[in-house]
């Protein structure tokens, strides 16, 4: 049934190509299609509950959005450049074959997949929010009602980036649910920005001796060591981290940010990274974007300093292609 719908959809895209040669301002880029074709996939995206679903199940339905128009997006990309190549004299023959590899696991098709991704990544933006949504659980969340209502007027005060009010209110709830993890978690969020580092470190601590596997906490200790600017206990926090999680790709993005923007070490920094990559390739995060980005830069600063085939090197050794 896919290969006949398939079918079908190519003979129609062939067989309008000498309509649209001749109606070529009518013609649309494949920047246009893009755009258009990522607003359709956010408004799918944004259809997603993310609420008390595990962060595999969410990726797995962004990526269905992504991939429903994948093919088109793919179609019209080939349909363009074979107009271009057209007019500029690259192809002159009358028969044309146009070729579309509608297998997921095709350079093509990736190639696709990813530009589609990158431009949610870019403008949408709910796909971080459900992704950072996820893994939501009824055990975070105290059952009373007094500290659910300091809690709800903490939330009100965030949105509006009262972050004193917010904090006197979380510290009311916590102090009436003491082991209410929501609260302590966006405690430390909020004491991080007040500046206030330890008291981000105690509230997320609190955090973790009633869920020692907490990744918000574990994930923020490391962040918060950041912003004191003590480098390698944030290192070490990550570390801890991935004792708890083993191979979560936040792990490998948080040390590679670590070595690429305060320590300086480009090779560390594109090992981390890339490894990142990987997991968020594999798992179909958005995230990838990301960490491809930083790739990107230090490939940009290897380069400039004559290590090019190091960095061929390290991201062969992590079994990623470089073109």
């Amino acid at each position: 049934m896919i290969k006949k719908q398939l079918t079908i959809l190519i003979t129609i895209f062939i067989c309008s190509f000498a309509f649209a040669q001749k109606e070529k301002d009518k013609l649309p880029s494949s920047e246009k299609i893009l755009k258009e074709i990522s607003e359709k996939a956010c408004k799918c995206i944004d259809s997603i509950n993310g609420y008390n679903k595990a962060k595999d199940a969410v990726n797995k339905e962004i990526s269905s959005c992504i991939d429903k128009d994948v093919l088109v997006y793919s179609m019209t990309k080939t349909f363009a450049k074979t107009s271009d190549d057209i007019d500029s004299g690259k192809i002159k023959d009358k028969k044309i074959d146009i070729t579309i590899n509608s297998n997921p696991q095709s350079d093509e098709y990736k190639q696709a997949y990813y530009e589609i991704e990158t431009a949610l990544m870019d403008n949408c933006t709910s796909i971080k929010e459900l992704v950072s949504a996820a893994e939501t659980s009824h055990d975070l969340v105290s059952k009373d009602p007094v500290a659910l209502d300091f809690y709800n007027k903490a939330i009100e005060a965030s949105g509006k980036e009262d972050w004193k009010e917010a904090i006197k209110n979380y510290e009311q709830a916590v102090k009436k649910d003491p082991k209410f993890i929501y609260a302590w978690d966006n405690l430390g969020i909020c004491y991080r920005r007040t500046g206030e580092y330890d008291k981000a470190l105690e509230a997320y601590r609190n955090s973790l001796k009633i869920d020692p596997k907490g990744k918000m906490p574990l994930q923020n200790i490391g962040l918060t060591y950041v912003y004191k600017k003590e480098y390698q206990k944030a290192i070490n926090a990550y570390l801890d981290f991935d004792k708890a999680h083993p191979n979560d790709a936040e792990v490998y993005y948080g040390i590679g940010q670590i070595y690429y923007d305060h320590l300086k070490d480009n090779e560390k920094a594109l090992d981390y990274m890339s490894k990142a990559y990987n997991i968020y390739t594999e798992q179909k995060s958005p995230y990838r974007t990301d960490a491809e980005t930083i790739i990107g830069y230090i490939y940009k600063k290897m380069k400039d300093e004559g290590k090019t085939d190091k960095f061929k090197e390290i991201l062969k050794n992590n079994k990623i292609r470089f073109e």
